[in-house]
């Protein structure tokens, strides 16, 4: 069976593997239709994202048709046609017991710490399969990263009428950005890259838009969009350390601050003038819930979440490797790129 690894720093390679046999207890064996690619993916593609190790299959946005099941499972079946809630929690840490498993303290991201579904067939364990019904294999596959955005704004909790401020308009700013509109926020977005932000406002109906010049014109800029007051909360997508520092200077007093981008750098900020004066709260925001993928698609199903947008790339399973470079040139605007696994 073919699947595509990346084997090391911007080095994709095709390989075989075998086949999977049948699902045991509790699991289920699905093939894959589409995967989409996120931020995650060209940072483990540059070596540059935490938590991976070469060589690894990639793939965790799946669209995906339920094969065969095993013994217990009762929530999918057969001919099914799901998305994928890749954060596979051991669910008897502290963290699991608690009910948070988006940040099991034994997680394994699947297509992350652990092989992925750039492949045929994979087995998954059954509870991470969502049925999406009559959603398309490339909607199941934006699920995940609709995901990640409604777990961080859910983070940030903004209320209708704040000003919540979206830092970084790639997919998953983007997917916040969808939140916060659903929570009638009076959501701006802020980014360096004037492309991204005509598509905010051309293709997402979010018209207060900042191109950001690093100067203190940013500031007065996101302020005379939040009708004289700065944000009550941010989310920051960028996983750039220099905006997830500089975000508290956009910050209302009292407001929350969300990072859900990721950096291995270290944060350092001014605390006595800035953090502590206004009283913020910083929050992390990692991976989603059930909940989450649940509401998601049955937002998707009512249309109140647009998926048309979105996909601006695709590319077969065998052209991968020939088209990944373009995709991660910001010249070439992709939103979401989505590899077409099987027919």
């Amino acid at each position: 069976m073919k699947a595509l690894q990346i084997s090391d720093v911007r080095t994709w390679k095709q390989i075989d593997i075998p086949e999977p046999g049948d699902p045991g207890a509790g699991e289920a064996l699905v093939r894959v239709h589409r995967m989409g690619v996120c931020g995650t993916d060209v940072g483990c593609y540059l070596g540059k994202f935490p938590f991976f190790a070469f060589p690894r299959i990639p793939g965790h946005e799946l669209g995906v048709e339920v094969v065969a099941v095993g013994a217990g499972v009762s929530n999918v079946k057969p001919g099914d046609r799901c998305c994928v809630e890749p954060y596979l929690n051991c669910g008897q840490c502290d963290s699991c017991v608690r009910g948070h498993t988006n940040c099991c303290e034994h997680n394994q991201t699947f297509g992350v710490m652990c092989d992925g579904g750039l492949t045929d067939q994979v087995i998954l364990p059954a509870r991470k399969l969502h049925p999406v019904d009559s959603l398309t294999y490339e909607q199941a596959a934006l699920v995940e990263t609709l995901a990640i955005g409604c777990h961080a704004v859910d983070r940030g909790a903004p209320k209708a009428g704040e000003n919540a401020l979206i830092l970084g308009a790639g997919p998953i700013g983007l997917s916040a950005l969808e939140f916060a509109k659903l929570a009638d926020a009076n959501v701006i977005v802020a980014d360096i890259n004037q492309q991204r932000l005509d598509f905010v406002a051309n293709s997402m109906g979010v018209t207060k838009t900042v191109l950001l010049k690093g100067n203190d014109q940013d500031v007065e800029a996101i302020r005379q969009l939040g009708d004289g007051r700065l944000a009550d909360v941010i989310v920051d997508a960028t996983g750039n350390n220099h905006s997830m520092v500089r975000a508290f200077e956009f910050a209302a007093f009292a407001g929350r601050v969300a990072y859900v981008g990721i950096t291995q750098n270290d944060l350092q900020f001014p605390h006595a003038a800035v953090f502590h004066r206004r009283e913020l709260t910083l929050l992390a925001s990692r991976n989603a819930l059930p909940r989450d993928f649940q509401r998601i698609i049955r937002l998707i199903q009512e249309g109140k979440i647009n998926t048309g947008p979105w996909i601006t790339h695709h590319a077969p399973f065998a052209e991968v490797p020939n088209v990944f470079d373009s995709w991660i040139d910001p010249k070439s605007g992709v939103i979401k790129a989505m590899i077409e696994v099987t027919a």
